[in-house]
């Protein structure tokens, strides 16, 4: 007798090699819906930011009136003609204030402060009951901040607070924790909002290089662009 082999049929094999082909497929799908973002979700004002640019105004910034670090009263008319680019941090701050002013020391130097009458600096800080004017000078001069056109400003914690999260829409609070750590007493954004001379916000950029941008190419791009924006309405 003759041994006689059954061949499988042609689609059947096809299947079965297909199989595992597809089962990876599916997998696939699953992990990149649970992984990427949901369009058009805002993400948090963390240490994972955004950065937005825009040619027209996002917001007005309200009408204030805080001290400078000379003690002379600075408001927002005072500012009116001039484009400002601002930041919020404090004195005693252990997180990521001392490199948000580093990176205010930077543009400084890299939008030639000194020569641009029409620019200013702005730092508002978060701790005003400690940081008074005499602290601010201090902190203000560990920077070499140009003392007419690089302005700190303090006043009353619930106004400054009140700036921050109502007028350029960005974190501004005290800890929740009940005994925070010396220099960890506020949370707050670390965002550089540039502003124009008729006083409306026409962006927000990366104040600092932080743990979700290690080789610093976000930071670095989007510092190019908040010069762009000021270099732009400086022209205006």
């Amino acid at each position: 007798m003759s041994d006689v082999v059954a061949k499988e049929p042609r689609t059947s094999r096809l299947a079965r090699l297909l199989l595992p082909l597809f089962f990876l497929i599916g997998i696939g799908s699953l992990v990149a819906a649970f992984l990427l973002p949901v369009p058009g979700r805002r993400l948090p004002d963390s240490g994972q930011q955004t950065t937005t640019s825009t040619s027209d105004a996002t917001a007005d910034v309200p009408d204030f009136t805080f001290t400078e670090r000379n003690g002379q009263p600075v408001s927002k008319a005072d500012l009116r003609g001039k484009v400002w680019v601002a930041s919020f941090v404090f004195v005693r701050c252990l997180g990521p204030c001392p490199s948000v002013s580093a990176t205010m020391a930077r543009l400084q130097a890299e939008l030639d402060l000194a020569h641009q009458p029409d620019l200013r600096l702005v730092s508002f800080t978060i701790d005003p009951d400690r940081d008074t004017p005499g602290e601010l000078k201090k902190y203000a001069d560990k920077f070499h901040a140009d003392a007419n056109r690089w302005l700190f400003l303090t006043g009353k914690e619930a106004d400054v607070h009140r700036l921050a999260t109502n007028g350029f829409q960005v974190l501004a609070k005290r800890s929740p924790l009940e005994k925070p750590k010396e220099g960890q007493e506020f949370d707050h954004s670390t965002y550089l909002m540039v502003v124009d001379k008729q006083g409306r916000i026409r962006g927000r950029f990366e104040g600092f290089r932080g743990e979700h941008d290690p080789d610093g190419q976000h930071y670095e791009a989007s510092l190019a662009r908040l010069k762009e924006t000021v270099g732009a309405l400086l022209r205006e």
